[in-house]
């Protein structure tokens, strides 16, 4: 039999390990909260705007629009001749042909687009800045940076945030276009389709929600937004038992979470309306 002293510490110590698990659980989403706010924060301030700031800023985004666009294409190309030609081609068969534009613009632009052009980004990006950030904390680079009078949040995480918005939205509109301008190509050349691709377009426009203007843009700028910040974050919370085996999956596991979040919170979100 346990006396009171030795139940006292078993009890202590179960509810130590509970308080370290729950508090393990929300820290590194508490941190994404405080580090966007920060970036929104640093982003309206013109004094944050300096020449090192700018630079990171557009070398960053060359790299994600440019190394983004070939992939984007692809998968648009494929998306398109294989998603929207097969949803024109049943619903025809159907005879539900009036229904394409709705089905396009719920499923191809308002769900599919934002979580593929997500995932592009985090793929040829993400996980390129995941691995410098964790280079340069376990080698200590980031605490010289400190001591040198360098914030290294305002002159790293703050532009490559923004640059992954920016592509985000540059990226996911590309992607929608191509896609569309692909299903309807597919369909033409099989006789599917007999209108012009202005009507198509404009059937697909037409049978958008007013919600959807805001919710697919929404939907673009958040997740490279989510994207950046939080490869970012996740290379600067490594520690020194960490390596590339450890801190790389965890961080694309927390960005494809944040992408996915990303969404289904803003469909919740506009669904309520």
């Amino acid at each position: 039999m346990m006396n009171f002293s030795e139940r006292f510490a078993v009890i202590n110590s179960g509810l130590a390990m509970l308080g370290r698990f729950a508090r393990s659980q929300p820290r590194f989403f508490l941190i994404m909260i405080g580090a966007a706010w920060g970036v929104v924060y640093e982003m309206l301030h013109p004094s944050s705007w300096r020449r090192t700031v700018i630079i990171e800023f557009r070398r960053n985004l060359r790299q994600l629009v440019g190394s983004g666009f070939f992939s984007v294409v692809v998968v648009a190309v494929i998306t398109g001749l294989g998603l929207v030609s097969q949803a024109v081609y049943w619903l025809g068969f159907a005879g539900m042909s009036q229904m394409t534009g709705s089905l396009l613009s719920s499923v191809l632009l308002r769900e599919i687009a934002p979580i593929l052009v997500g995932v592009i980004l985090l793929g040829r990006s993400g996980m390129l800045m995941l691995t410098e950030m964790g280079t340069l904390t376990t080698s200590g680079r980031l605490k010289t940076l400190n001591g040198m009078g360098i914030d290294p949040f305002l002159a790293l995480v703050v532009p490559r945030t923004i640059a992954t918005t920016v592509g985000g939205v540059t990226l996911g509109t590309f992607f929608s276009v191509i896609a569309l301008g692909m299903g309807y190509v597919a369909c033409w050349m099989k006789g599917i389709v007999t209108s012009s691709i202005w009507s198509f377009i404009f059937d697909v426009i037409n049978s958008m929600q007013p919600g959807d203007y805001i919710g697919i843009p929404l939907k673009f700028l958040l997740s490279g937004a989510c994207v950046g910040l939080c490869c970012c974050l996740s290379g600067m919370d490594v520690t020194a038992e960490d390596n590339l085996t450890t801190f790389m999956p965890r961080g694309f596991a927390r960005g494809i979470m944040s992408i996915l979040v990303i969404n289904v919170v803003i469909d919740v979100i506009l669904g309520s309306f």
